[in-house]
Parts: C-alpha cells; sequence; structure tokens
C-alpha cells in the first residue's frame, strides 16, 4: 500500500501526517507514507482542499482529518 499525504506543509498536514503514520502502525499495515509537498505534483491530483490523502494513488480525503478519521479510512482500504 502506498499512501501521500499532499500538502504545502502546514500544521493540518503534519498532524495529518503523523495520524496516518501511528493509524498505519496500530493496524500493522505494510504501507509506504510519503509527503507531496511540490504544488505542480500536488496539482496533478486535482484536489482544491489541503491537506489530501491519497492511498494507491486514489485521493480518498480532503481537508482536516482526526485520528479516529484516518484508522477507518485505512483500515477500508487494506481489505
Amino acid at each position: 500500500m502506498e499512501i501521500k499525504i499532499l500538502g504545502t506543509g502546514c500544521s493540518n498536514c503534519k498532524t495529518l501526517f503523523a495520524n496516518v503514520q501511528q493509524a498505519a502502525a496500530e493496524l500493522k499495515l505494510n504501507a509506504t507514507i510519503t509527503k507531496e509537498e511540490n504544488m505542480v505534483k500536488i496539482m496533478a491530483y486535482n484536489v482544491m482542499q489541503l491537506p489530501a490523502l491519497v492511498i494507491d494513488e486514489i485521493v480518498v480525503a480532503k481537508g482536516k482529518l482526526s485520528f479516529d478519521e484516518v484508522k477507518k479510512l485505512l483500515q477500508n482500504y487494506s481489505i
């Protein structure tokens, strides 16, 4: 599983990255987690709200997410 956090480095982006790391660890997912801060690459995903969560090249969420929301999304996409 490949997970990307799209964002410019704001506090919400950093929080989402940390929440994804923690949720993936708790769920024992075999995942590569990266941050994408390059606006040209972010624009290729056609998102208008940041941060955004991308799983296996599919944008699954945009905007601020709680830890529980992140964990639920990762559980659903890891099946």
